[in-house]
């Protein structure tokens, strides 16, 4: 063959690009099991965080397995007895998505020291992408034991911090219930005061909302549920 003809080049090319192609599908394949464990690893971390129970990798499923009582499915504040996706696997990217009255949310019990506990996922915008999180609250549903965020692309030193102790810790026993009524967390512009509001970042004010709105939007679901339910956590 002239290895100087268009021919042997654009065989080649086709050649070269089916073998890459192979080789990276098989990478690809190889790893997606790897990946989604880890995955999975950094998520059961996250909601222990958020109860104050720091674990390597290697040992966050035992710890979970041991903290997490019941994982439930929730819908307008009431268990759904067959969830179509059980409640560590539900997408809450997705679940956001959809109107309020179909939305399917998934709400962690579990139990510490004696003590039970809610945890529950949130998901909103930053800046820049994607934020996320863990609140745990105490068995009243409604003071904030120990909240974790975490996020995609917010600028470092400022957006970003949000996934700091700075900016979590101040979480702990703010009030999401004014009497009977749902009102959040506000985080404010570095004037918080009361138990219902905490400070934001400064420089990061659009995340600082964006966690607000987050808060706002994802704990909503979940407020005639904890009306309804303390009693049952108490005892578990």
């Amino acid at each position: 063959m002239n290895v100087n003809s268009n021919g042997y080049t654009y065989t080649f090319s086709i050649v070269m690009v089916v073998v890459v192609a192979a080789v990276l599908s098989f990478t690809a394949l190889s790893l997606k099991a790897p990946q989604e464990r880890n995955i999975e690893l950094e998520k059961k971390q996250d909601i222990l965080r958020s109860l104050g129970i720091e674990v390597d990798r290697e040992a966050a499923s035992e710890a979970f397995d041991a903290a997490i009582q019941q994982q439930v499915v929730l819908q307008n504040g009431q268990p759904v007895s067959t969830p179509a996706v059980e409640a560590f696997k539900i997408d809450l990217a997705k679940a956001m998505s959809t109107p309020v009255a179909e939305r399917q949310v998934p709400l962690f019990i579990a139990k510490k020291d004696n003590k039970s506990y809610y945890i529950v996922p949130v998901r909103g915008k930053g800046l820049w992408g994607p934020i996320w999180g863990y609140i745990a609250l105490e068995s009243d549903g409604n003071t904030v034991y120990g909240a974790t965020f975490g996020h995609k692309s917010e600028t470092p030193g400022l957006g970003a911090e949000i996934s700091t102790s700075v900016f979590t810790d101040p979480f702990k026993g703010k009030k999401l219930m004014e009497g009977s009524n749902f009102v959040s967390i506000e985080v404010r512009k570095g004037d918080a005061s009361g138990e219902h509001q905490v400070n934001g970042i400064s420089g990061g004010t659009i995340t600082s909302v964006g966690v607000q709105a987050m808060l706002q939007d994802c704990l909503a679901p979940y407020a005639q549920y904890f009306k309804s339910n303390t009693n049952t956590v108490s005892a578990l």
